[in-house]
């Protein structure tokens, strides 16, 4: 059964397609989201580190105010193990309130679902879809219920979760799982954050509420041991891997893993169908910055559709200008990411001097330190 014909479509009600349709709303463009997912499906439990940038955008969609929970990240404490270098970033050394935020992925869908309702943003839940076939003049996507559905412009957010994923035009198996969890010091956290390299992958503490967030990396049959082990001898492991700097570890919650690789489908960008956040790239949680990659892809897409005559609205000199506008971020993203990846997770002696001598450097350099941080809040281009 076809159904008329909206101005945009946009496949994936998460936080990706959530804030492309309110800043979409925002420019006077009313969009139609689809969602495979039911309304009352299960919480998401992950945790989220969201940018400086990122609490910006979701302020001018006035989301911001409406989330509980959110833990500042004030300072950052960036070391390797077992070698020389220490770095520290602080966010008033930056001139912000706070370099990044680390709240519940819950807490965040919850807020931005409340938003599209009050807004009158069209959402439909429990809606897979089949296929999307590009077009000249409208895309096409065939629902699983029956209903073909036609619009100007596809936007597919959906995490690349749907069954037409295209193959990714490069990709890297880091053959590494990240172990997360919440833990509990013997220190206050302070709103200080740590990123620790070691030879098996970097180790994160973000703080979250009275504990940390931990992400752990490991090589993928290591992680799934480690996610195994009983607390007792979790915490003595952590405590190994991690040291002392905030004390004992005396509490870790329910692990879980996931998969660690590198994979670029890129913005497709033709044929009136363009893809943003994780259904465009999958970087290395290292860092912090693919989610918050795709909250500025669903930002900039939205902004450029509002400086775009509706004649125009989806075609070809658009979705070009799309592409060519997010190239810098995506991609310096993407190759900061891989670069810490492969140049901290190993113990050759020549490249452990270096990232020593690299650290050492960030620390004394006042410039250098605002430049990387700056590039942690607003992406590649600053």
């Amino acid at each position: 059964m076809d159904e008329p014909v909206s101005r945009v479509l946009i496949v994936g009600a998460g936080p990706v397609g959530a804030v492309c349709a309110l800043a979409l709303r925002q420019q006077g463009i009313a969009a139609r989201v689809l969602e495979a997912q039911p309304a009352d499906a299960r919480a998401d439990t992950r945790t989220l580190a969201l940018s400086h940038g990122s609490r910006l955008i979701l302020e001018r969609l006035g989301v911001w105010d409406r989330l509980h929970g959110v833990t500042p990240i004030t300072r950052i404490h960036i070391s390797q193990r077992g070698a020389l270098g220490v770095a520290r970033l602080a966010a008033e050394e930056i001139g912000v309130p706070a370099l990044g935020y680390v709240l519940p992925y819950a807490e965040l869908t919850a807020a931005l679902k409340q938003m599209l309702g009050d807004a009158g943003v069209a959402v439909e839940y429990g809606v897979a879809v089949d296929r999307i076939e590009p077009g000249a003049e409208a895309a096409t996507l065939h629902a699983a219920d029956g209903r073909t559905l036609a619009a100007p412009l596809l936007v597919v957010a959906d995490g690349g979760r749907g069954d037409q994923v295209p193959p990714p035009r490069f990709e890297r198996d880091y053959d590494q799982m990240a172990v997360v969890c919440d833990v509990k010091t013997e220190l206050p956290h302070a709103n200080q954050a740590f990123e620790r390299f070691t030879p098996q992958g970097p180790a994160a503490l973000l703080p979250k509420d009275d504990r940390y967030a931990l992400v752990w990396t490991a090589r993928s049959d290591e992680a799934q041991r480690i996610a195994a082990l009983p607390d007792a001898e979790f915490l003595a492991a952590l405590q190994r891997h991690f040291g002392g700097r905030q004390g004992r570890f005396l509490q870790a919650g329910p692990r879980k893993t996931f998969p660690l690789r590198l994979a670029y489908t890129g913005s497709e960008a033709a044929g009136r169908v363009v893809r943003i956040g994780n259904a465009a790239q999958t970087l290395h949680p290292v860092a912090g910055q693919g989610f918050n990659i795709g909250l500025r892809d669903a930002w900039e897409l939205a902004s450029l559709c509002g400086d775009t005559t509706e004649t125009e609205m989806g075609g070809a000199t658009m979705l070009a200008a799309y592409a060519r506008g997010r190239r810098t971020d995506v991609m310096g993203g993407l190759g900061f990411t891989d670069f810490l990846v492969r140049m901290f997770s190993n113990d050759v002696a020549p490249l452990r001097h270096a990232r020593g001598l690299g650290l050492l450097a960030l620390e004394a350099l006042p410039p250098l330190k605002t430049f990387v941080a700056r590039r942690m809040m607003f992406g590649a281009r600053g």
